[in-house]
């Protein structure tokens, strides 16, 4: 439903998922812009918690949808209301 709304060239939309088994962390990042999926990130961490884990998930496709011409506004959707909450928080985490 979001990605048929965001019919604008300048918004990237970040979609985000991890999950930790055995203290494995995979996260998945997808950046669509313009209703197309453009990047399909997976990435595998070990010992670490999950608010690390959903950080540096949003910083990885943030980044990624910075670097990409015309992006002026990025819409990031996750699970994780936590990890959001401290995203622009640069004093609790390194990420």
């Amino acid at each position: 439903m979001t990605l048929h709304s965001s019919s604008s060239p300048h918004m990237a939309i970040i979609v985000t998922n991890t999950s930790i088994k055995k203290d494995i962390a995979t996260l998945v990042s997808y950046i669509h812009i313009r209703d197309h999926p453009l990047i399909k990130t997976v990435h595998h961490a070990a010992f670490v918690t999950s608010t690390e884990v959903e950080l540096f998930a949003m910083r990885c496709s943030i980044s990624q949808a910075c670097s990409k011409e015309n992006i002026s506004k990025i819409i990031v959707i996750t699970d994780s209301i936590h990890a959001a909450k401290k995203i622009f928080d640069d004093k609790t985490h390194p990420y």
